[in-house]
């Protein structure tokens, strides 16, 4: 007796199928990546602000633990000892994440640090001058 015949069966995607996964692969990334690059804008910028804001209270600590008036000048060197140790404000050497100086690197008690003209410009499509008040250029 003759064994049974058996029929390899082959299957594979076609060209065409695999061209259309592709397709819409690049649709969606088309679709998602701009969002993804204007959320990464929108995190930098509250980052920045909220860098403005542990910079004023460091700041204000500064000036009452040295009797310090209104108008009174300070330095990066003289803050950076009320900010937390090891954080990545504290070792900017008062530099913003797109490596801008906050107050072009003098800050005044009584005074809000401000925001480096080149960060405001890089970043004001997602965040307009009302977003940095009162920190705006």
């Amino acid at each position: 007796m003759k064994p049974p015949i058996r029929y390899r069966s082959t299957r594979a995607f076609t060209l065409v199928e695999i061209m259309l996964v592709v397709a819409l692969i690049a649709m969606i990334a088309a679709i998602a990546l701009p969002n993804f690059f204007r959320a990464r804008k929108r995190a930098q910028a509250t980052r920045i602000l909220d860098d403005l804001r542990l910079i004023d209270g460091a700041l204000d600590l500064y000036a009452i633990e040295h009797s310090k008036s209104a108008g009174d000048s300070a330095g990066w060197s003289d803050i950076r000892p009320y900010l937390k140790d090891n954080s990545i404000l504290a070792n900017s050497n008062g530099r913003d994440i797109l490596g801008n100086l906050f107050s072009d690197g003098s800050f005044s008690v009584d005074s809000m640090p401000k925001l480096a003209s080149a960060s405001f410009a890089s970043l004001s499509d997602v965040a307009p001058n009302d977003f940095w008040s009162p920190f705006a250029p």
